[in-house]
């Protein structure tokens, strides 16, 4: 053996970065692992900051607060019932909307402190980063829905009917906070800064409102209470009402005769749309 034989033996190899998996399956599984290890980071986080998230869950409860004691023995129900098991499925669904600002805050501040960047030089899946804000998020709203189901319990509201039923209620309820995720996350990477929350700020609000969430579209305009009927909020709370078996107000036209299947087909179509496009600005930063 020469000298160069020697030094070249002796000189440490690089380390190179594992090649991702070959096939479908084994792509998505490493992706959904790779997803769980960013997801847990924001678990971390919540752990060492719990004033945030109790802020968090204590926001939805004093807006039941104000709505049912404060606001509730003005309001009434078109065809009768009581206004609390009428406001509790619309607000379950206003808590998923309000969840659009946090997701676009996290991601846009990942984003403008470097962190998305650092992500993007790691080997790991390209789409993990995404996955893994998508995971963080669903686990907090359901925490968050979880708690305001039991103070919903709390001040006379509760479900009638079959558990099973109730059960499917809740669960069109996180699939419509699953295609708000995907919405925060491509607004939080398109428009970074305070931009992006002053845009979700800005729409929350007349989004959640301009809906059947909190009064009947039929005491509204003809015109108005069409868009309200058309709005993917509106389907998602009338399948709710329909589910948990109290007080619904069920419109004339055909989007509302059909709330169940418009709260399957909206979450669906606005996923189909936001997550290819979170994933490709994701792919596409710096580029």
């Amino acid at each position: 053996m020469t000298a160069t034989d020697t030094h070249t033996g002796d000189r440490p190899s690089p380390l190179l970065a594992p090649a991702p998996p070959s096939g479908p399956l084994p792509r998505l599984g490493w992706a959904l692992a790779d997803g769980w290890t960013v997801a847990r980071r924001d678990l971390l986080h919540w752990a060492r900051g719990p004033w945030e998230l109790g802020f968090g869950l204590l926001f939805p409860v004093l807006m039941v607060l104000m709505f049912v004691y404060l606001l509730g023995g003005s309001m009434s129900v078109p065809g009768g019932g009581d206004y609390t098991e009428y406001l509790m499925p619309g607000m379950f669904a206003m808590v998923m909307v309000f969840g659009l600002g946090e997701t676009v805050t996290a991601v846009s501040t990942d984003a403008n402190r470097g962190i998305t960047d650092r992500f993007r030089s790691m080997p790991m899946a390209s789409s993990a980063v995404v996955v893994g804000r998508c995971l963080a998020d669903m686990i907090r709203s359901t925490l968050t829905l979880i708690v305001l189901i039991g103070f919903g319990l709390v001040v006379g509201w509760q479900w009638h009917g079959p558990f099973d039923r109730a059960l499917l209620g809740f669960g069109l309820l996180l699939l419509f906070r699953f295609a708000l995720v995907w919405i925060g996350i491509y607004v939080g990477l398109v428009v970074r800064g305070q931009g992006g929350m002053a845009v979700i700020q800005t729409l929350e609000f007349p989004f959640g409102f301009l809906s059947n969430a909190f009064v009947a579209t039929a005491t509204m305009p003809v015109w108005l209470g069409t868009v309200a009927d058309w709005n993917p909020l509106s389907s998602t709370v009338a399948a709710a009402r329909e589910l948990f078996g109290g007080p619904n107000v069920i419109g004339e036209g055909w989007i509302a005769q059909n709330a169940l299947l418009m709260a399957v087909v909206w979450p669906l179509l606005l996923v189909a749309v936001f997550a290819p496009l979170s994933v490709r600005r994701y792919r596409g930063l710096g580029g």
